[in-house]
């Protein structure tokens, strides 16, 4: 990966450690048994204000403890000083450019098995440069996948955990293999869920609809995003309800979120074209409106865009 060697420093059980020297011993439960819980945070550069923004990194704070709650392993690391340990990791790596981060809370020590054990936990972040995950512009073809989502009485979506994301790499290498760029999972009710790090909206009947939060998904920050860019700015209301696979065939309009997928028109579903086949009006507007939020360009949302180079009051 390229972007990994402008990278110099990892945060580390608190301490800025050189690449090389960030490590986990192979006998932790988190290499055997995928005992961590993860966030994935945005950052947009801006280059008028010579500023890189965090994307509603506090929500991004929340949804982790929860996840740890969930998990039942503790932070390490008080809240309230995550937001300090990201700035002087991105700080130290010089990025003045897009970037991913990853904050992840791990079950240390040494042993085996271990399967119990609810500590001790450590931490690390690593930030990467990053650009576009999807072609954006121009749209992506999907496919519903024949893996099934987890259900929240197996391995729960609502917690962001490592271990969650096997379902999702089985179902995204087998799309990949069969030639297509996304891909969309049901649930154990045959309702359409997520993506393998996305969730999904589509226009039908000239409404704007999505799965709710117990169609199998992990809470998402994009989506909430979504919705309140809608109400706030384009005056229109989200629907969310269980969804066919069937409606998206017929769907107007169709598009996946994330913080790594952002917002990425779906241009066709089994090769099938999602409307005239090209990215859609609506898709667009909310589009447009959300990389002037995440570059720190709408003044309404500034509560959303954490600067890292400038004021850093919190």
């Amino acid at each position: 990966m390229d972007e990994l060697l402008r990278v110099k420093y990892l945060w580390q059980g608190g301490n800025l450690v050189e690449l090389e020297n960030a490590k986990v011993h192979i006998l932790t439960p988190t290499f055997f048994w995928g005992t961590n819980v993860f966030e994935g945070i945005r950052g947009y550069w801006n280059k008028e204000k010579g500023e890189l923004y965090l994307f509603r990194i506090d929500d991004h704070f929340q949804r982790l403890t929860e996840s740890a709650k969930m998990m039942r392993i503790d932070l390490p690391y008080p809240p309230e000083q995550f937001f300090q340990y990201a700035r002087d990791l991105i700080t130290r790596n010089g990025f003045r450019e897009d970037i991913h981060m990853v904050q992840v809370v791990y079950l240390d020590g040494i042993g085996h098995p271990r399967w119990f054990a609810t500590s001790p936990t450590n931490m690390f972040l690593a930030a990467f440069p990053r650009g576009r995950t999807f072609d954006v512009e121009n749209g992506v073809k999907a496919t519903i996948s024949s893996w099934k989502r987890t259900a929240d009485n197996v391995v729960p979506p609502r917690i962001k955990c490592g271990s969650n994301y096997q379902n999702c790499r089985l179902a995204g290498l087998q799309a990949m293999l069969d030639g297509y760029d996304a891909v969309i999972m049901l649930n154990e009710l045959g309702k359409v869920s997520e993506g393998t790090g996305y969730c999904i909206f589509m226009v039908r009947k000239n409404k704007l609809v999505t799965p709710p939060c117990t169609a199998d998904l992990l809470e998402s920050i994009t989506s909430d995003t979504v919705i309140r860019i809608c109400r706030d700015l384009l005056d229109l209301e989200v629907e969310q309800r269980d969804v066919d696979r069937t409606e998206l065939y017929v769907a107007e309009e169709v598009f996946l979120c994330g913080s790594l997928a952002e917002i990425t028109p779906v241009v066709s579903m089994d090769k099938i074209p999602i409307g005239m086949g090209y990215p859609g009006e609506l898709t667009k507007k909310i589009q447009n409106a959300y990389f002037r939020i995440t570059r720190g360009m709408d003044k309404r949302y500034a509560s959303w865009t954490t600067p890292v180079y400038g004021n850093t009051e919190r």
